[in-house]
C-alpha cells in the first residue's frame, strides 16, 4: 500500500557542492526538507553508535571465551561439529548480539 522511503548516503563534500549549486540556481537557499539525509552506516565498533560496546571491540576480538570454546569444539568433533557444537555456537552468537553486533 505504501512505498518504502529510500535513504541515500552521499559523501559530505558532494552534499556541500549540491547545496552550493542549488542555492546558485534556485531563488532561495535549500531548507532542511530539501536536503539529502546524511547518515553514517551502522558501525558496531563505534561506541557513539553502539553503547553496548563501549570499548569499541571489533568482531574478531569480541567474546573471546565463547569464541575459543566454539572453535575448540569444531576442531575436536570434525564432521559431527554441526550437531555437537550447536549450543556453543548459540552462546557465541548471543554474546556478540549483546555487544550490538548484527549477525
Amino acid at each position: 500500500m505504501f512505498e518504502k522511503a529510500s535513504v541515500y548516503v552521499i559523501p559530505l563534500d558532494l552534499f556541500v557542492k549540491l547545496v552550493q549549486i542549488s542555492s546558485f540556481w534556485g531563488s532561495s537557499t535549500p531548507t532542511q526538507k530539501d536536503a539529502v539525509v546524511l547518515q553514517k552506516p551502522y558501525d558496531p565498533t563505534d561506541p557513539k553508535m553502539n553503547p553496548l560496546n563501549p570499548e569499541g571491540l571489533k568482531p574478531c576480538c569480541a567474546c573471546p571465551q565463547t569464541k575459543s570454546s566454539r572453535d575448540e569444539c569444531f576442531l575436536r568433533h570434525g564432521a559431527e561439529a554441526d550437531d555437537k557444537c550447536k549450543d556453543l555456537v548459540q552462546q557465541h552468537i548471543a554474546c556478540m548480539r549483546n555487544l550490538g553486533f548484527r549477525l
